[in-house]
């Protein structure tokens, strides 16, 4: 009887787990969806709402996306952080995921087929093309195979009322900007063969990833690999980091390792910087 809630419960059927997972819960139709079709096919959730306290109210939407994820039989929890100035979408990200890692459990995201054309755009743009994974660094994103219109019109089926983020329509974020493209510019639908393509690479990222070996911050280990290998399991190491890897910073990492002659930091975002130390990498607060 809901064909679009039911696309969603069989996106989630292969992640189910006999264990507790943590759903990143914004309010939003992806991740209300999300908790509902995970509820439905059984799996215990727990719902976190991060408060990131950059808008009016945003405490009052925290709390009705906690009530809806109970009134779904999830346990709720609302965290509040700060997010650290200059770039606003970057570091509101790694305030995000630093929030959801840390109660331990395995982490579920509700990025969609349309986050996956998108997210292709928006790391060749920062020169490391690339896609998501269904399954990486203790994240898993089930909705990876569905549109943004399955989980909106799911939400209508269910009854739930989804939080419409004033962020998303505003085009000072290239996300939002890169979105109103594809929707208004392009002929067609370019999502499907954009995200066809992000999943190729994510493929093939994930291969050279286990070729390269685990994260490491021995920068004579790194000098020793080929450059793909290397650059692969700098990045790695970045996001183990909780930071968000860019070409040029993965570069000049890289550069740290196999040139070292006494360079300077290397800014990655959030207020923090990378430094050579004893041969070893080390990621800091920026000075």
């Amino acid at each position: 009887m809901s064909p679009h809630f039911l696309a969603c419960r069989r996106a989630v059927r292969p992640f189910l787990t006999p264990e507790p997972v943590t759903v990143g819960l914004s309010g939003g139709a992806d991740s209300l969806a999300l908790v509902a079709a995970a509820r439905a096919e059984g799996q215990e959730v727990h719902a976190l709402i991060v408060d990131h306290q950059l808008q009016p109210h945003s405490r009052d939407v925290a709390e009705t996306a906690a009530a809806q994820a109970r009134g779904m039989g999830a346990r709720a929890e609302i965290v509040m952080v700060t997010v650290a100035p200059g770039n606003l979408e970057a570091n509101a990200r790694h305030a995000r995921y630093r929030a959801l890692r840390a109660p331990g459990r395995p982490v579920w995201v509700a990025h969609t087929r349309d986050d996956q054309a998108e997210t292709l755009l928006l790391q060749a743009l920062r020169g490391n093309p690339g896609g998501m994974a269904p399954q990486a660094h203790g994240i898993t994103r089930p909705f990876l195979g569905i549109r943004r219109h399955d989980t909106e019109q799911a939400c209508a089926e269910l009854g739930l009322e989804p939080w419409d983020d004033p962020h998303n329509v505003d085009t000072d974020f290239r996300r939002v900007a890169l979105r109103r493209f594809l929707n208004e510019q392009l002929h067609g639908d370019a999502t499907a063969p954009l995200a066809r393509t992000a999943d190729r690479i994510a493929a093939d990222n994930a291969l050279l990833e286990e070729l390269a070996g685990p994260p490491t911050d021995d920068c004579a280990e790194l000098a020793a690999q080929p450059e793909p290998l290397r650059r692969r399991r700098i990045a790695a190491w970045l996001v183990g980091q909780g930071v968000a890897p860019t070409g040029a910073s993965i570069s000049m990492i890289a550069d740290m390792c196999t040139n070292w002659r006494g360079q300077g930091p290397v800014a990655v975002g959030a207020g923090l910087e990378v430094r050579r130390v004893g041969g070893r990498l080390t990621l800091s607060v920026e000075a």
